[in-house]
């Protein structure tokens, strides 16, 4: 399976097959199962034999088990938050300071801002404490997830405080006057402005946030369900969350402690992973999430939350299974990612707009080609890293090797492309944890999101259009 096949539009099958079937049963795992299966088939491998040795290629690799670890690690943590009573705590003294069906949605979009440092543990750690709040003020799961997904990977890019700066300074270097990270991220820094859809992304959001902007398509109609039935899921809906979270009691008798067991763990991850990227240049995520499991798991050992060792060891279980559906869901849309990368689907979308690059189109066809792989691969950076390699020698060649406003353009389209596509995909990460995050239907969070998507990725190709007119 490591051969791409290049079988032209026959590339994408697997992954139009696979979003057909996601919007008409409105199960992703069985969807993207069956779109995985077609693409070992077009391989030439019979199903069973095609799809281990699928398994074994994407996931067994660094980058799965990087964010199968955070997962694992931030589900251990909501398991312990629930233990140690501090979500309770927390929602009951919000609850004080939220008043009203509005500040509670504005409530999230601000808490998505202030986890600026990780798109990851954004939506797992906003959604379970936001989730009792707008729960209460008949908040649709749908707009929760919305707010969680568009406070994640958007703030990500518009922030160059993430791993998101450097991977893609690291995707700069050796192009035109780029000969180092620290160069990269100067020019990722000076595209900021560029990066429009990632600005209207989180812009938009908080409009709606705060209802200054009226809702409208499918989100409209399930903020209506939640309003006037009082039902924050619709009937037959599936949440991408799982029920061992329920079964997790406190301990009688223990007060929260908020200080201790809620904001010192968010502030070890934002010590470790910021003081990382400051000092090596390199936000260490995992480690930082490990560090306060471990910090956690002694502080609540040392406080009696637990009643033992079998006790501790089984909360922290019931943590892991809980998010086993968002594991499964993010395993598949891995396997349909490297399926559709050995067809050759990537190299396809670029072939089909590369010969189009003019300096007057070049930022609209880098936003829309980025966006286009970003959605049938689900993954902003992988399609940063197919981009990037072909787009920077084109637009320096252009530029005469100098950092203008045409390259900035350029590489903020190509920014807010990754992004607007990894927002509009069913098979994104970000958007599987931002339905997990939310209790929401996977599906029912990516059919109302994807009209307010849409329009902001049509607004930002505006943009580009309007500037490059200006230039």
């Amino acid at each position: 399976m490591e051969n791409e096949t290049g079988l032209g539009i026959v590339s994408l099958l697997p992954v139009i097959i696979a979003l057909v079937l996601a919007f008409y049963t409105r199960n992703a795992t069985f969807s993207l199962l069956i779109g995985c299966l077609i693409g070992v088939m077009l391989e030439g491998f019979d199903p069973a034999t095609g799809f281990v040795n699928l398994t074994v290629k994407a996931l067994g690799n660094r980058d799965f088990i990087w964010v199968l670890m955070i997962e694992v690690a931030v589900g251990i943590m909501i398991a312990l938050y629930i233990r140690a009573g501090v979500i309770d705590g927390f929602t009951k003294w919000a609850m004080l300071k939220v008043k009203t069906r509005t500040s509670s949605t504005g409530f999230v979009w601000l808490m998505g801002i202030f986890i600026f440092f990780s798109d990851y543990f954004s939506p797992l750690f906003c959604g379970p404490i936001a989730r009792p709040i707008t729960d209460k003020y008949k908040v649709s799961r749908e707009m929760l997830s919305y707010l969680l997904d568009s406070g994640s990977a958007p703030v990500c890019t518009i922030i160059p405080l993430s791993g998101w700066a450097i991977f893609i300074a690291g995707l700069f270097v050796g192009y035109g006057p780029i000969d180092s990270v620290e160069t990269g991220i100067q020019l990722f820094i000076h595209a900021i402005p560029y990066n429009f859809y990632g600005w209207l992304a989180v812009i938009m959001a908080g409009l709606f946030a705060f209802g200054l902007i009226p809702h409208f398509g499918p989100m409209k109609k399930a903020e209506e369900r939640a309003i006037k039935e009082g039902k924050v899921l619709r009937d037959g809906a599936i949440p991408l969350a799982g029920e061992e979270f329920n079964d997790i009691t406190t301990i009688e008798g223990k007060a929260p402690n908020l200080l201790i067991y809620l904001f010192l763990p968010v502030i070890i991850i934002i010590v470790i992973a910021m003081g990382s990227f400051f000092l090596i240049g390199n936000a260490k995520i995992l480690e930082a999430f490990l560090c306060a499991v471990l910090y956690m798991t002694v502080a609540m050992a040392i406080g009696n939350y637990f009643k033992g060792i079998n006790d501790a060891m089984d909360v922290m279980m019931k943590g892991i299974k809980a998010i086993l559906p968002a594991i499964l869901i993010l395993a598949m849309a891995y396997c349909i990612n490297s399926v559709s990368k050995s067809l050759g689907a990537q190299e396809y979308i670029i072939q089909i707009t590369q010969s189009w690059m003019t300096p007057f189109l070049i930022p609209v066809i880098t936003f829309v080609t980025a966006g286009a792989i970003s959605f049938f691969t689900g993954t902003s950076w992988g399609s940063y890293a197919i981009v990037i390699p072909i787009t920077l020698p084109i637009v320096f060649n252009m530029s005469g090797g100098i950092v203008n406003s045409l390259v900035l353009i350029t590489v903020g389209a190509i920014v807010g492309g990754g992004l607007f596509g990894d927002h509009c995909s069913p098979v994104s990460d970000t958007t599987c944890l931002s339905s997990f995050g939310a209790g929401a239907d996977h599906m029912d969070h990516v059919s109302t999101q994807l009209p307010y998507a849409m329009v902001g990725g049509i607004l930002a190709l505006l943009l580009y259009i309007v500037f490059m007119f200006l230039l």
